[in-house]
């Protein structure tokens, strides 16, 4: 099992390929800033992220899920600071012998993600949601 997790400034590159012997699904969500935020126009967020322990909790999730799902790999990329309208700000790869456990995968990533870890997103010029 491979996993790789990172947490880069501003949006996140376009993805590098990603595969794994023997998988049989190979998926990839990216999240996207949206030009609205609740009911606000808005053109790019801000994601601040509570260092070290943020990177810390986003490897130790990514480990958890690869192992619960029987991932063969998985890799998580976040950004922090501000992101643009239009922008990948997530990005969340997952590789694995059959589709049902690459989908509930993500599903419990991203539910587990922004639940556990420590990092926010504000539209600039907002204070950003509490947090530690």
């Amino acid at each position: 099992m491979r996993v790789e997790a990172s947490i880069v400034d501003g949006p996140l590159a376009p993805a590098a390929a990603f595969h794994a012997d023997g998988a049989g699904s190979l998926l990839v969500f990216e999240g996207v800033v949206r030009p609205r935020e609740g009911d606000r126009d808005i053109g790019a967020l801000d994601y601040t992220a509570y260092d070290p322990m943020a990177l810390r909790q986003l490897e130790r999730l990514a480990r958890d899920v690869a192992e619960r799902f029987g991932l063969l790999a998985l890799r998580v990329e976040h950004s922090r600071g501000r992101v643009p309208v239009g922008a990948c700000s997530f990005r969340l790869a997952v590789a694995s012998p059959h589709r049902k456990e690459s989908l509930a995968a993500i599903d419990e990533f991203i539910d587990r993600l922004k639940r556990d870890v420590p990092i926010w997103k504000s539209p600039p010029g907002l204070p950003r949601p509490p947090g530690p």
